[in-house]
């Protein structure tokens, strides 16, 4: 007993200590991939949408970037995730809301639990998707108007920013390396190798 208690305290020490290491080239490239990943959204929001009363930056994005930006080795993070979870979960939030426009009650915890199920069915759990789905049944003004365009615009469009500024920042040093594993990760390689020959 005396020795499960001992194990215990030395393995949560160990968690603890590497939980609380400070990093600081990891925080800046993260700050970084998370400040042009929502500004770029927030800026063409507000410079090109702002006469039509379009919405781009949804709340789901800020959550996504804690983990393409801040989490880039877990696999909620990857492309996969981050696109599949918000796509799909935006899909099912607006069939729901179709069918269920007024009981917010019934709408909200059917669209989130779709979601879910639909993710994890995909292989694509993103848990920011979970407020995507809620934020299309949710909402009032001009989300709940625009339909199914809400999953092209802002989630499918706003999924690909911040992909694409993950894909920059996240590679950028040796030490970051997103996505994990991928077809995409193994095509670099081949792309890279054929250069080197060419070169030689």
């Amino acid at each position: 007993m005396r020795k499960t208690i001992k194990r215990t305290f030395r393995v949560s020490k160990y968690v603890i200590y590497r939980e609380t290491l400070v990093d600081y080239k990891e925080h800046f490239w993260s700050f970084l991939g998370a400040f042009f990943g929502i500004g770029i959204i927030a800026f063409i929001q507000s410079h090109t949408l702002s006469a039509t009363e379009n919405i781009f930056l949804i709340g789901s994005f800020g959550a996504s970037s804690v983990l393409i930006y801040g989490a880039i080795q877990s696999p909620l993070a990857q492309p996969r995730n981050l696109v599949g979870g918000h796509v799909i979960s935006a899909l099912v939030g607006v069939t729901v809301y179709k069918f269920i426009p007024d009981i917010i009650w019934l709408s909200a915890p059917l669209a989130v639990a779709f979601s879910i199920v639909l993710m994890q069915y995909t292989k694509t759990l993103h848990p920011p998707g979970g407020a995507t789905a809620l934020i299309a049944v949710s909402s009032t003004g001009k989300i709940p108007e625009l339909g199914y365009w809400y999953v092209l615009s802002p989630v499918l469009t706003g999924c690909i920013i911040l992909l694409i500024v993950a894909l920059f920042f996240n590679n950028i040093t040796s030490n970051r390396r997103y996505p994990v594993h991928s077809v995409f990760r193994k095509s670099l390689k081949i792309k890279h190798a054929h250069t080197h020959k060419m070169k030689k």
